[in-house]
This record gives structure tokens, sequence and C-alpha cells, in this order.
């Protein structure tokens, strides 16, 4: 068990090693700019991804959201939005490296609007946060953990964006497995702990997912990357 757990977290922080190695070369090539539609970046960074590993595979849908997109949560398909000089935008992509599953999300500040630039520093922080919180409490539960998030979203000046803040992951095709089971999700109604193995006796694994958002100005951040692997 010890020798498979070693190498499931080998593979997933080197699939999220991978997966941010794509993005500092999305930043580094200039694919997030003015004038340019969400989708046609998203085709820009599948054509990158495609370059540097081989990335064909996703395990969910890709998301590029800017301006008034960024407050929509994960399962929102809102109409396509044309990136301005001064927008924010944020990524959330989940390649797929050799069967195992990445999934990451930045946001990204265009011109130096000092509001959105706290924004993209407090959703890493706040992340930071609640990694923190999580490891200082063995026995925390899903529900717990979504709570704390919410509350943090509140101290920074913030709403919480989504319906919930993260969920398992692993070897694909998680999705499928996972379906909408709340136990499966950082969830208001989950109140299963989070360090419980899953009904095989093998250890879960999570990612932290921070939404910040703020509606009347129509902005949002999110960040999102492994939780309980070092």
């Amino acid at each position: 068990m010890k020798q498979s757990l070693e190498k499931r977290h080998s593979a997933l922080r080197d699939a999220e090693k991978k997966a941010e190695e794509l993005f500092i070369r999305i930043e580094e090539k200039g694919i997030l700019r003015g004038g340019v539609t969400e989708k046609q970046v998203n085709r820009e960074i599948y054509e990158l991804a495609f370059q540097m590993f081989g990335i064909k595979k996703y395990w969910h849908k890709r998301i590029v959201r800017t301006g008034k997109n960024t407050l929509y949560p994960y399962r929102e398909n809102p109409p396509d939005l044309t990136i301005s000089d001064e927008d924010i935008i944020f990524l959330d992509f989940g390649p797929i490296f050799e069967e195992w599953e990445a999934d990451f999300g930045r946001t990204f500040v265009l011109g130096n609007d000092p509001y959105k630039i706290k924004l993209q520093n407090d959703i890493a922080q706040a992340w930071q946060n609640g990694k923190d919180y999580f490891q200082s409490r063995p026995n925390i539960t899903g529900s717990e953990l979504f709570e704390f998030m919410c509350r943090l979203a509140e101290e920074y000046g913030w709403e919480y964006g989504g319906p919930h803040a993260g969920h398992l992951i692993g070897e694909f095709p998680h999705e499928r497995i996972q379906g909408d089971e709340v136990e499966n999700y950082i969830h208001s109604e989950n109140k299963v702990q989070m360090r419980e193995p899953d009904k095989d006796g093998r250890r879960r694994d999570w990612i932290l997912e921070v939404h910040f958002i703020d509606r009347e100005l129509e902005i949002g951040g999110f960040f999102e990357q492994l939780l309980t692997v070092e």
C-alpha cells in the first residue's frame, strides 16, 4: 500500500508540475492578451499543450473566462467574450498526463488595476490559508473546510463564488467515477472526514480551489491545485 501511495503521489505531483509549466509558458508567449476571444485563447492553449507535452485529453472542459464571465462557476457555460487590455482572466484546465489527472487554475491581470491585482493576490493567499487549516485539523470534514473558505472570502472583502471548494483527484477518469455525490466535493453538505479512505481502503486525494468574486464590479478570481500531495 505504501509503495502504491508513493507511486500515486509521484504521478500526481508530476502531472501538476507539467500543468504549472504550461501556465508559465502561456504567459511567456503572450497568449493572454486583449482583442481576442476566450475561445481563441482556449484554442491557442490547446495547441501549446500539444506542442509541449502531446496532450490531447482533458478530464474536464477547458475553461478560459474573462470580465463578467469570471463570476461563473465551472458548470456554467456563459457566452464567449472578447478580452480587453485591462481585463482579468482565469484559466481552469484539467490535462491528463499518462492517465493521471492534473487540475490547475490561476488568475491573470492585464494592466495595472489595483483592485484586480488585490483579487489575484488574495485568492493565492487564501488557498494557502485553506491548506494550513486543513493540515491543522486531522478530522476535518468537507463541510468544515468549505465553510472556512467562505469565511475567508468575507474576511478578504469578497464573496465565495462557487458551490464547492474543491474535489477528489486521481487517475483518469475520475469525473465519471466521482459523479455528483457531495462526499466527493469540499461541499457544505459533505459531513465525511476528508482523510477517510475510499470504499476500497485507499487514501483519497483532494484539489482545493478558491473562487472569490465581486458581483457589483463583475469580476472574479480562481486558484486551484493539489491539497493533499506535497
